[in-house]
């Protein structure tokens, strides 16, 4: 692996780290996501917001870096089912850069984050 390469891998490391501490960190303190409420915006501006950005569309900096896709955008939306965001919010992403959040939300907090996703969608353009 180059260089380049290494630092790539650190610096994925490095922000999953920081949001999959930012989960256990508040666990390990008795405080849940969102205070464990099924709020779906509470849940993804504590949790998502960081990668995505707090409309769902993440920097270029972001996309370019971590590989976060805008959940704004009306063809992803159109790509994506209910099912398919459920097992990305519970297992990760595939590169890893997300965490898993399966254990950290419940069943009712996952389907209101779900909701909260597809109410993020923009209007394509005309």
């Amino acid at each position: 692996m180059t260089a380049a390469g290494v630092a790539r891998a650190l610096r994925r490391g490095a922000t999953a780290l920081a949001v999959a501490g930012a989960v256990s960190g508040a666990a390990g303190c008795e405080r849940s996501i969102a205070s464990g409420q099924a709020d779906g915006r509470a849940i993804f501006m504590e949790v998502c917001a960081r990668c995505h950005g707090p409309r769902g569309t993440p920097t270029p900096a972001d996309v370019a870096r971590l590989g976060v896709k805008d959940l704004a955008d009306p063809k992803l939306q159109d790509q994506l089912s209910d099912d398919r965001i459920r097992r990305q919010i519970l297992r990760g992403s595939d590169n890893q850069n997300m965490p898993a959040f399966e254990g950290a939300l419940t069943d009712d907090q996952i389907a209101a984050v779900i909701r909260y996703v597809r109410s993020l969608r923009r209007s394509p353009a005309r």
